[in-house]
C-alpha cells in the first residue's frame, strides 16, 4: 500500500479542485475584459491592469510556496497544495494543523503516518476556513458600521485595532514556539540545535529586511520579506546540515 497522503485519490482531489479554481478565474477574467470593452475602457489600460495584477501576485505566491514546503514534510505535498490553492495562509494552516495533531499528542515535527490523524487535520483545516465565508456576509456590514463609529470618535482607535490583531497573532505563534523549545513531552520530539538555528535565522533575516525596507524606503520589497526570510532560513538549514558535525545538527533536548 502506497503513501495515502500522495495516493491517486489525493491527486485526483487536487486536480479537480485546482481545475475548478483555474476555470473560475479564467471565466471572471473573460467576463471582466468584455465588460471593460463595453464601458469604454482603453485596451492598453486593461493590459496594464492585468500586468500589474500578475506582478502583485508574485510575492503572495512565493509565501504560499514556502508554506506548502514547510507543511509537506509532515502532511505530504498534496494536502497543503489543495488547501493553499483555495483559501488559507501560513498563520492559519499551521495553527489549525498543529492544534488538530496536538489532540493525538504529536506535532508537525513528525511525519503523519496515521490516516486518522491525517483525516482529522484535513477536516480541521477545511472546516475552520469555511466559517469566515459563512459569517462574513452576515456580520461584515454590522462590524464595518461599528468600526466606523469607533474610528470616527478616535483617530488612534484604528491603529489600536491593528496592534491588538498583531499581538494576538504573535501570541499564538509564540505559544507554539515556546512549547517546542521547552520540549513538552505531549508534543513529540523537542526542538534542537537545527530548529532553533532556523528560527533565529528567520528572525534575523526578517528584522534585517524590514530595516532595509524602512531605511531605503523600498516599498516594493516589503511584500517579499516573509518569503525571502523563510527561504533564507531554509538555506541556512541546508548549509548547517552539509557543513557542521552530525553530533551538533542532530542534537536535541527535552
Amino acid at each position: 500500500m502506497g503513501d495515502f497522503k500522495t495516493g491517486t485519490l489525493m491527486y485526483c482531489l487536487a486536480a479537480g479542485i485546482i481545475a475548478f479554481v483555474i476555470i473560475q478565474s479564467v471565466f471572471f477574467m473573460v467576463k471582466a475584459w468584455k465588460r471593460g470593452k463595453e464601458i469604454g475602457i482603453e485596451k492598453e489600460k486593461m493590459k496594464q491592469t492585468v500586468i500589474s495584477s500578475v506582478l502583485f501576485t508574485i510575492a503572495p505566491a512565493i509565501s504560499i510556496l514556502a508554506t506548502v514546503l514547510a507543511l509537506a514534510s509532515a502532511l505530504g505535498i498534496v494536502l497543503p497544495w489543495i488547501r493553499l490553492s483555495v483559501i488559507g495562509n501560513l498563520a492559519y494552516e499551521t495553527v489549525a494543523a498543529e492544534s488538530a495533531i496536538g489532540v493525538f499528542g504529536s506535532s508537525l515535527a513528525n511525519e503523519i503516518k496515521d490516516p486518522t490523524q491525517f483525516s482529522t487535520i484535513f477536516w480541521t483545516m477545511t472546516i475552520g476556513s469555511c466559517f469566515p465565508l459563512v459569517l462574513l456576509p452576515i456580520l461584515c456590514k454590522k462590524i464595518h458600521k461599528a468600526t466606523q463609529k469607533i474610528t470616527a470618535k478616535s483617530g488612534s482607535a484604528n491603529a489600536l485595532g491593528d496592534i491588538l490583531g498583531a499581538a494576538a497573532f504573535i501570541g499564538i505563534i509564540a505559544a507554539f514556539i515556546s512549547r517546542a523549545v521547552a520540549g513538552v513531552p505531549s508534543d513529540g520530539p523537542s526542538a534542537g540545535f537545527m530548529s532553533v538555528s532556523v528560527l533565529l535565522s528567520a528572525m534575523i533575516f526578517t528584522i534585517a529586511l524590514d530595516f532595509l525596507c524602512r531605511k531605503k524606503n523600498l516599498t516594493k520589497l516589503e511584500p517579499f520579506v516573509l518569503p525571502i526570510a523563510m527561504f533564507g532560513a531554509m538555506g541556512i538549514a541546508i548549509l548547517f546540515t552539509q557543513t557542521l558535525p552530525v553530533s551538533l545538527t542532530e542534537f536535541t533536548w527535552r
